[in-house]
């Protein structure tokens, strides 16, 4: 049986980097490896909509495990052309300026400081594309797009922007320093890169690389997919996990199954280089204003998936209002407060996923986690996989595969590899219907702790019963 499933685990383990593809910029900073990340919507987070009073739930988000807080534009709205009444957070009016309707500059460095004080990282969301139709930067020419008739482009039906021309030298010098203006002077940690695919991945090679030599430690977040592989291998340790996200929608509506989920899986790690982080989520503010909250996309599978994001290689997103019990979706260019539910389940479920993805480094984001294996099961609707560490007993013996990552990437050749220091086990019932299942522990059996901290053993072939969307984590 140990044979058997040694085999099975080599021939479905996902060992990335089996192409040979440049990889990321240099290594991620250290404490982004085990991080979790939240995006603040500043205007719907509280009654007030300001930063001073977001400060004031620091504590909460700390008590959660949040370390990095992806803050939405912070910068004023333009009025040209807006929609609704405040607007959208990504129709830059100033890039150097604090929107009046979240306060002050003093109110943000303020949030900020006392941010770092409590630990987090704080990001900003960038916005490269496009500005707004009254930004300043029109006036200047070349500096954006123009029909024939001179008037300035946009893209889709974001009626509220105007396109920047990135041909233009003197706009990327401007936009570079804008950037330098939020890292030097005001002290963020890194960028959140709004579309980040539609600007010249060359800029973003240009510009991180500058921001880099004053601030080595910064931590960014491409808001993309398609262009993954170029925007991460110099600019960008995060990427979006568009696909993985649509297919989790899809596998909670019946629509997909678990199968589907491994072959993404399989081809993403031959695709994208091991190394760049995906961030995993169940909504964003996209989502929620837009296609509707996860209850509305997931149904009863949203918790499951929640935490699914947690098991699976990358980084886990909470947005604004998950930890709350928030059931709406939120206006995008009004003010609409979240739910706030007393003792919300979300929060202690965040909580304890967070707690044990810091408790298991196997869990932490690509470069510093352990590789995901295939479990054998006897149940199509059951997602079953290990993250276990395993090195190369001696130097070079996995040279065929030439990994871009850790020695992690060798697992696949067992005759060199061992277990090593942390193994984690998830079992995850996709479907709306109980299931009874076998599942092939092989040298995996052994006493475990689950995420509540009870105790559980599991013989080599352990035979396992899970409600709808029901899932058992553990570690040991």
């Amino acid at each position: 049986m140990k044979k058997m499933f040694l085999f099975l685990a080599a021939a479905l383990a996902l060992v990335g980097c089996s192409k040979e593809h440049k990889c990321c910029h240099s290594a991620h900073p250290q404490w982004a490896y085990d991080a979790t990340i939240y995006e603040l919507n500043t205007r719907q987070v509280t009654p007030e909509g300001t930063f001073r009073a977001a400060e004031a739930l620091l504590p909460e988000l700390k008590e959660a495990g949040i370390d990095i807080i992806w803050v939405m534009p912070c910068q004023p709205i333009g009025k040209i052309t807006r929609k609704g009444t405040l607007g959208s957070y990504y129709s830059i009016m100033d890039y150097c300026a604090i929107n009046p309707e979240f306060g002050t500059r003093q109110d943000f460095e303020h949030f900020l400081a006392e941010a770092h004080n409590q630990g987090f990282k704080v990001i900003l969301d960038w916005v490269a594309n496009h500005t707004s139709p009254d930004n300043a930067w029109t006036q200047n020419e070349g500096w954006h797009y123009r029909d024939s008739l001179g008037n300035l482009m946009v893209q889709y039906d974001w009626t509220d922007i105007a396109k920047l021309n990135y041909d233009n030298q003197d706009m990327r010098q401007a936009m570079l320093q804008a950037m330098h203006f939020w890292m030097d002077s005001i002290g963020i940690d890194g960028f959140r890169c709004d579309v980040a695919g539609e600007v010249p991945t060359d800029f973003w090679n240009w510009a991180m690389a500058d921001l880099r030599q004053s601030h080595p430690d910064m931590f960014t977040l491409a808001e993309d997919e398609d262009k993954a592989q170029e925007l991460t291998e110099e600019a960008f340790d995060m990427y979006y996990g568009w696909t993985l996200h649509h297919l989790m929608n899809s596998v909670a509506q019946g629509k997909s199954t678990v199968n589907d989920l491994w072959n993404y899986f399989q081809k993403v790690d031959t695709t994208i280089c091991c190394k760049a982080i995906r961030m995993n989520f169940t909504s964003n503010h996209d989502e929620n204003s837009w296609n509707g909250t996860e209850y509305e996309r997931m149904g009863d599978a949203a918790h499951l998936m929640a935490a699914f994001t947690y098991v699976v290689p990358g980084m886990p997103l909470i947005y604004t209002g998950q930890l709350s019990g928030n059931h709406h979706r939120l206006q995008f260019f009004e003010k609409d407060l979240i739910d706030r539910v007393d003792n919300a389940p979300e929060y202690k479920m965040y909580q304890h996923l967070n707690s044990f993805r810091k408790s298991n480094p196997a869990l932490y984001s690509n470069g510093k986690g352990a590789p995901m294996f295939r479990l054998e099961t006897d149940n199509d609707n059951i997602f079953a996989c290990v993250r276990e560490f395993r090195h190369c007993c001696k130097e070079g013996a996995c040279k065929a595969e030439k990994p871009c990552c850790d020695k992690h990437a060798c697992a696949k050749h067992k005759e060199c590899c061992k277990a090593k220091e942390n193994v984690v086990i998830a079992l995850m019932n996709m479907s709306a219907e109980e299931q009874t299942f076998n599942v092939q522990m092989g040298e995996l059996a052994d006493e475990y702790e689950s995420i509540c901290g009870k105790e559980i053993e599991f013989d080599e072939t352990a035979t396992i019963t899970l409600g709808p969307w029901e899932y058992m984590l553990v570690s040991k």
